[in-house]
């Protein structure tokens, strides 16, 4: 089975507003994760490619450093849109399945996915990561890639469950708490800086932000 990875990156100098940091220190925040995550999903066996969705040129520069597929998303409407532009090239070269990862998760390991697609079934199915406060999608794994659409922002996990549910009875939620913790405001960075996980990158956080 062919299973892509998709990443939607947007502008480091837009993103992660809540966070109440100068635009410097979000940007290398921003750029320090998703080098993380692409860290680790490059040497994930589970993942066949990864697509980035962004016009961030820090993002495209880190995406040649994984081998990563990057479509340029000049317009940058939403989340949404950039999804849809990597399911176009999905489907277009074979593959069965995707997975939407945001670009703030970088506690993620690569047992992580192997347990979350441990509950895969055949032939349609959707499984569900939701955020650390059930609020948000942090893994979305769709096969086929078209079974829904997605619904990203405003509750997108409550909506993403509702959808799936429409499309067919194969619906898995999957707590994993590494995936689980994102970063979007303040408390969230604070979670962040307690963790045992990955300690070499919690220091470069620390770094960044002193």
């Amino acid at each position: 089975m062919k299973i892509a990875a998709i990443i939607p990156v947007k502008t480091f100098s837009n993103a992660k507003t809540r966070l109440k940091l100068p635009s410097e220190k979000i940007e290398e925040l921003c750029k320090l994760m998703l080098e993380e995550i692409l860290q680790t999903l490059s040497i994930s066996p589970k993942i066949e490619k990864i697509i980035l969705i962004t016009k961030e040129e820090k993002a495209i520069e880190l995406g040649k450093k994984f081998n990563t597929v990057t479509i340029i998303d000049n317009e940058e409407k939403s989340v949404n849109e950039a999804v849809s532009l990597a399911e176009e090239y999905l489907l277009e070269n074979d593959f069965n399945a995707s997975i939407v990862f945001p670009q703030d998760i970088p506690f993620i390991k690569t047992q992580d996915i192997d347990f979350m697609l441990k509950y895969q079934m055949h032939p349609n199915f959707v499984i569900i990561v939701p955020s650390r406060k059930f609020d948000g999608t942090n893994a979305l794994v769709r096969m086929p890639i078209n079974i829904m659409k997605t619904h990203y922002d405003n509750d997108s996990y409550r909506n993403h469950m509702k959808t799936a549910k429409e499309h067919t009875l194969n619906v898995a939620m999957v707590f994993v708490k590494r995936i689980m913790l994102d970063v979007d405001d303040q408390e969230d960075l604070s979670v962040l800086l307690e963790q045992k996980e990955k300690p070499n990158f919690v220091e470069k956080v620390k770094k960044i932000l002193n």
